[in-house]
């Protein structure tokens, strides 16, 4: 339930800060509320997977993956320029996360292991 609550948080997270530049410098209202509200939202159901996710590994990931989705959100929705290097550097991050996340089930595995021993 804890790695639900830390996607929804990401989800969260996003629609807050892709209602930042739709708010167009907070003069237009809906989009000015949602951030707050998104946001608000994203650090509660983030702070509640923090029960069984350590906080380096659920803020990687929560960061991480954020700012993939946002700069891929910005280069296809709001047609911000495209580079090679724009798009390396989201496949780093990518793979970043996905790094954290393998090492972790090792750290996990060998503490097991230790116990066991």
């Amino acid at each position: 339930m804890s790695w639900v609550l830390l996607l929804l948080g990401i989800l969260s997270e996003v629609i807050g800060t892709t209602s930042m530049k739709l708010s167009e410098g907070f003069t237009k209202l809906l989009p000015s509320i949602t951030i707050f509200v998104f946001y608000g939202l994203s650090l509660t159901l983030v702070t509640l997977s923090l029960k069984h996710i350590d906080v380096s590994m659920a803020y990687a990931i929560w960061s991480g993956v954020g700012t993939a989705i946002i700069a891929t959100i910005g280069i296809l929705y709001f047609k911000e320029s495209v580079s090679i290097m724009k798009i390396l550097s989201i496949a780093a991050i990518i793979a970043g996360v996905i790094g954290l996340h393998i090492s972790e089930g090792i750290h996990e595995k060998k503490a097991s292991v230790s116990q066991i021993q």
